[in-house]
């Protein structure tokens, strides 16, 4: 079972970022699960969800120890370094820290500039479909194809495959980053 939080600020497409993951599990064909949590209900305020997958049944949905923790701010590095289990790792927006980042010695902390990123391939908006192919290449649970395919598979079936080249663009910049 993996245990996955997203955090940041509303706007910033953590809440997106944990739903693609859930149905890239779904996908995949395992069990998985989507709980999100708001702060101030604006862009802004702060958003955080849980995402839980695996082959078995999922009874607690609700945040206990991550294998990896998706800080796409300081507040939430902050908030949430310390939930990250042993041997863990955080994910961190890089272009979005303004504190040191090695806090601990018992997890992994990986840098990436995803709001650089997306921009260079020309989705800012993108920064969180960045994150998402830097957790498909740091967890190995799905392979680069599952992950691409299985983030379009929800764009299309919400009505916006339109977005699909851009998505796609963004995926590999973060898979191609770690």
């Amino acid at each position: 079972m993996r245990e996955l939080v997203f955090a940041g600020f509303g706007g910033q497409g953590v809440l997106t970022a944990g739903l693609i993951v859930s149905q890239i599990a779904l996908y995949k064909g395992v069990n998985a699960t989507w709980m999100p949590a708001y702060g101030a209900a604006q862009r802004g305020g702060t958003a955080n969800c849980t995402v839980k997958y695996g082959n078995e049944k999922i009874y607690n949905v609700g945040q206990q120890k991550p294998d990896l923790v998706l800080a796409m701010n300081t507040p939430s590095f902050k908030k949430f370094v310390g939930m990250v289990k042993p041997g863990g790792t955080i994910l961190v927006n890089a272009d979005m820290m303004t504190e040191d980042t090695n806090v601990r010695d018992d997890i992994n902390v990986v840098l990436v500039h995803c709001n650089q990123l997306a921009d260079e391939v020309k989705n800012p908006k993108g920064a969180n479909i960045v994150m998402i192919g830097a957790i498909t290449k740091l967890l190995g649970d799905f392979t680069h194809d599952e992950g691409r395919d299985g983030m379009n598979d929800m764009f299309r079936k919400k009505g916006k495959s339109k977005f699909e080249a851009l998505n796609t663009a963004a995926f590999e910049a973060g898979y191609n980053a770690v």
